[in-house]
């Protein structure tokens, strides 16, 4: 028969125990980036934001012909 002292100490070093907490704390960090990612997706799917990346892209690529002219002169 187990006494109470040998029963707290088996607790208190099950407490201490730290098998299993970086696969715990690399699952956190997973599902966080898994939610992070769908925030993304969602953000990504409106309109207003597929319109100012368009843009952003098309203004890069765009040459000015301003700068041009100036050089010239």
């Amino acid at each position: 028969m187990v006494n109470a002292q040998t029963r707290s100490r088996t607790f208190k070093s099950m407490l201490q125990d730290d098998s299993g907490a970086a696969t715990a704390e690399y699952a956190i960090a997973t599902m966080a980036a898994v939610g992070f990612a769908g925030l993304l997706v969602v953000i990504m799917r409106s309109e207003e934001v597929k319109e100012i990346l368009f843009d952003l892209v098309r203004s890069a690529l765009t040459f000015s012909s301003s700068d041009d002219s100036s050089a010239n002169q």
